[in-house]
């Protein structure tokens, strides 16, 4: 087995998988969870998939991310994808901020962030890329959330963090929502989950203003404004909603081995083997991600041995930005983008592997 890559697989995607190997036309969505500098350790997968597995892609792929993992795959759209992958990857890990930098100066550093990663052409590159659909999600808030004066804000947050524990489902209260789909009849999961939802046509006009919503972090960065297409409102983080996904992911019929009838996988690489629904979810010690609705996916992650060779012996995340100084971030948020150059190289090991001696465990 693998020392540094899992492979964990639901059951209709294990037998696939253990039938067929891993080719890439067998995926057909690609899943990509919020997590701050999570990603980090996902960032030599993202490099492969850019670069190789999806290179020369000619057949359909949906992607379905909030926050950070929507801006991964606003790359994987760009005609370039490696160039915009490293962008990303180069732009984020290198970001710098005044000593007690306040919410306007975080909030500039995410606009000149994302700028740089979309470039000049990559807004047109997204909308109209023949092959890769970008779905990204966003929450808009309503109630005492939709203020941008911390102290009201907080309430809001604190009120829907209490209606979420009681249940799900009272999100709506507090929030909507927003699928922005390049291609709005493609939606790939199935989100009539009881939480208020609409979808809305990607373009010109919104894909910037969709991708800096869904990485504004409550009380971090600053929120988006009335976004073309989707109505008047403020929009924030789509992982308030969506941290990591507990719907059920749709997929598109593939041709494999001449057979047309079989139905594609979600390729789903994720920083952990397990899963919470929404951002509050992360203090409903109980609640996970339905392991239902995995039944065809195939979930990439990080070994625990891996992990723990890391520095620091753990994957980034936000708070590193305060108990690290810059250079130590800098450094340790790079160093671990190196190391994740290992993920990618066990991962192109196994696809030349024979589908029944891949080391996939089952889900559950």
């Amino acid at each position: 087995m693998s020392s540094s890559l899992t492979l964990y697989a639901g059951k209709t995607a294990y037998h696939t998988i253990k039938q067929y190997g891993l080719q890439p036309d067998l995926f057909t969505t690609l899943v990509g969870a919020s997590g701050g500098p999570k990603w980090f350790v996902l960032a030599g997968l993202d490099r492969y998939f850019c670069g190789d597995f999806f290179k020369d892609r000619t057949t359909p792929l949906d992607t379905l991310g909030s926050s950070a993992g929507a801006w991964r795959f606003s790359c994987y759209a760009q005609n370039d994808k490696l160039a915009a992958i490293n962008r990303l990857i180069d732009g984020y890990a290198n970001l710098s901020y005044p000593k007690k930098a306040n919410k306007q100066q975080v909030t500039a550093q995410s606009e000149q962030l994302l700028q740089h990663v979309l470039g000049q052409n990559g807004v047109n590159e997204i909308i109209n890329n023949p092959n890769i659909s970008n779905h990204i999600i966003v929450a808009r808030s309503k109630g005492l959330s939709r203020h941008e004066n911390p102290v009201l804000q907080l309430g809001g947050l604190l009120a829907s963090a209490m209606a979420n524990a009681r249940s799900r489902k009272r999100l709506s209260k507090h929030y909507q929502r927003i699928i922005f789909s390049q291609n709005q009849s493609t939606a790939p999961f199935d989100y009539n989950d009881g939480i208020d939802s609409k979808q809305v046509a990607l373009s010109a006009d919104n894909t910037y203003d969709a991708l800096l919503a869904t990485g504004a972090i409550p009380l971090l960065i600053g929120g988006v404004r009335d976004i073309s297409g989707a109505g008047p409102g403020m929009y924030r983080d789509g992982g308030i909603i969506d941290y990591h996904f507990d719907q059920r992911f749709l997929t598109r019929p593939v041709t494999v081995d001449g057979n047309p009838s079989k139905e594609g996988l979600v390729l789903y690489p994720h920083f952990h083997h397990k899963f919470k629904p929404g951002w509050f979810d992360k203090y409903v010690k109980h609640r996970y991600s339905n392991q239902e609705y995995f039944d065809n996916v195939l979930v990439l992650s990080p070994s625990q041995q891996f992990v723990s060779s890391l520095p620091y012996h753990k994957i980034p995340d936000r708070t590193d930005f305060k108990t690290l100084s810059e250079q130590q971030r800098i450094d340790y948020f790079l160093q671990v983008v190196a190391e994740s150059s290992r993920l990618a190289a066990e991962f192109d090991d196994l696809c030349q592997l024979a589908p029944e001696h891949l080391p996939v465990q089952l889900i559950g």
